[in-house]
């Protein structure tokens, strides 16, 4: 009973952190074209459109 009142406790914070992952991958992925030709770049805006929630159809304007 105490671990799932210490789950319920803590979920706020982790919520939190959620919600501002999302939140800064969905800026970031606004901000940076997808047109870039550097792979790093383009690998790495990949995860932040996953983290932003862009996939099917919910994508930038510019991806193929």
């Amino acid at each position: 009973m105490d671990a799932l009142l210490n789950a319920l406790d803590a979920a706020p914070a982790w919520l939190t952190a959620i919600t501002g992952i999302v939140t800064a991958a969905t800026a970031i992925t606004a901000l940076t074209p997808t047109t870039a030709d550097d792979k790093v770049v383009a690998m790495i805006l990949r995860v932040l459109n996953l983290l932003a929630g862009n996939v099917g159809k919910n994508k930038n304007a510019d991806d193929a």
